[in-house]
């Protein structure tokens, strides 16, 4: 019952726990894919601002199975990241769509305008 309780202020634990396993799977990798793996890490958490649980733990599962079998496969890091490291990080989390803080803000923009014509429009 207790651990309900928590949930409901913090969040999933298990998302918890699973999002410490990925990062510390990022964590092990051999360098110099640890260093790219976690400035990805690092960057799609600034970026993506996804605020769905599920779908910020799968983005962070998957970015440790990719860079675990590059470097298990020996592939080069620009053979995965391109050109453009921003662009290829950007694209990463936007394949995972999800809520994002933004959309809460947008939402609130919106209202503001609507809420302003209206007023704008009464005699």
């Amino acid at each position: 019952m207790a651990a309900k309780w928590i949930e409901a202020l913090t969040g999933s634990l298990e998302q918890k726990k699973q999002y410490r396993q990925a990062k510390a799977r990022l964590d092990a990798l051999p360098s110099p894919y640890r260093e790219v793996a976690n400035a990805q890490h690092r960057y799609s958490m600034y970026y993506g601002g996804i605020t769905d649980g599920d779908t910020l733990v799968q983005m962070f599962l998957d970015l440790a199975d990719l860079w675990e079998r590059a470097a298990l496969d020996g592939t080069p890091i620009s053979a995965i990241v391109g050109e453009d490291p921003v662009e290829f990080a950007e694209n990463y989390a936007q394949s995972y769509g999800g809520a994002q803080w933004i959309d809460k803000e947008r939402a609130r923009l919106i209202k503001a305008v609507d809420d302003a014509k209206t007023q704008e429009d009464r005699p």
